[in-house]
């Protein structure tokens, strides 16, 4: 059976506030572990108006505490927006308060623009050094201060799994070369993923931490109990990428008619091409497009990110969702 797990942003509704947000996400954590996911990640983005987890350290131990059973993690940390032993310390402490429970996914990419990169405290540099400070956090949970002389505390001897996030070739190549998992953001750049499992996977070299090839592919799943209204709470997800591409991120925006979009049919079929990897509809829909999917490009774990609205009908969407795996003969 393929694992399922979910992907949360934590999203600031038009009408709503960062403190609704992660109420919503702390509501929907506790109902995909009642339907039985995996995992539940939220990922790191700084200077964005609609997304409540730029904290993201501290939204996961938030999250476990109000669970019991699913693994909660990052997906991802942004690494070079931080020194290392910070992470450790950071998921060494909520391994040690939730131990077995926390998973670490590790992105290269800022997660921000220059001038919020600016903000953090650190330089551009970060990204190129990607590779160098993987390793050196990896050795602080490893318990060797033979190269820093500091030994992470919390952190050294923590047993958190660490992923390689990403949405290019640089990531997959990464991952394989270190033996660990790898986790590719089909959600939202599709574009590549083909050529990234396949680098990943031909390149992959066992490690202590990981004995053969282990991907996980993310899409969006919007799920509704007619075609029509799927259409229309998908329209949120499709306003809320038209702003991020026109540079002007905004908080999450209320869906609209299908009709009043902004755009005509040429924009919404080059959207299309860019959210290939989301599945809208009833719960039949949904279950052909995971079907598919899977059969295609046989991934070892899934992560659905719903992108709705309201949270009733995104909690309705979680119930679909988990019967269209079903269907599909998934997890």
């Amino acid at each position: 059976m393929t694992p399922l797990s979910i992907l949360d942003l934590s999203l600031i509704r038009e009408t709503g506030s960062a403190a609704d947000a992660l109420s919503d996400s702390r509501l929907l954590a506790q109902k995909a572990e009642m339907l039985g996911f995996q995992r539940y990640w939220v990922a790191e983005h700084h200077g964005m108006p609609g997304i409540a987890s730029a904290a993201t350290s501290v939204v996961i131990g938030a999250l476990a505490a109000a669970t019991s059973r699913i693994r909660v993690g990052a997906g991802g940390i942004m690494l070079p927006n931080h020194a290392p032993l910070v992470i450790a310390e950071q998921f060494g402490t909520l391994d040690a308060l939730y131990p077995g429970r926390i998973d670490l996914g590790l992105g290269r990419a800022p997660g921000s623009d220059q001038r919020t990169l600016r903000a953090l405290r650190r330089n551009r540099e970060g990204a190129e050094r990607f590779p160098q400070e993987v390793l050196e956090l990896m050795a602080y949970f490893a318990g060797d201060d033979s190269q820093t002389g500091i030994l992470a505390t919390p952190g050294a001897g923590a047993d958190i799994p660490i992923w390689l996030l990403g949405s290019s070739l640089f990531s997959a190549e990464l991952a394989a070369a270190l033996g660990l998992p790898f986790a590719f953001a089909s959600h939202f750049a599709p574009q590549m993923m083909e050529e990234a499992i396949a680098l990943y996977r031909e390149g992959f070299r066992p490690s202590s931490r990981l004995a053969a090839a282990h991907v996980m592919l993310a899409m969006n799943i919007v799920a509704a109990d007619t075609h029509e209204e799927a259409d229309y709470l998908a329209t949120s997800r499709r306003l809320y990428m038209a702003a991020l591409r026109q540079g002007t991120p905004g908080r999450f925006p209320h869906p609209v008619a299908v009709q009043n979009l902004p755009w005509g049919p040429e924009i919404s079929r080059q959207f299309d091409e860019v959210l290939s990897t989301s599945f809208v509809g009833t719960v039949d829909d949904v279950a052909a497009g995971l079907s598919h999917y899977v059969e295609r490009h046989r991934p070892d774990e899934i992560m659905m990110a719903l992108p709705i609205y309201d949270l009733a009908p995104r909690l309705h969407a979680l119930d679909l969702a988990r019967e269209a795996a079903r269907r599909a003969g998934l997890g």
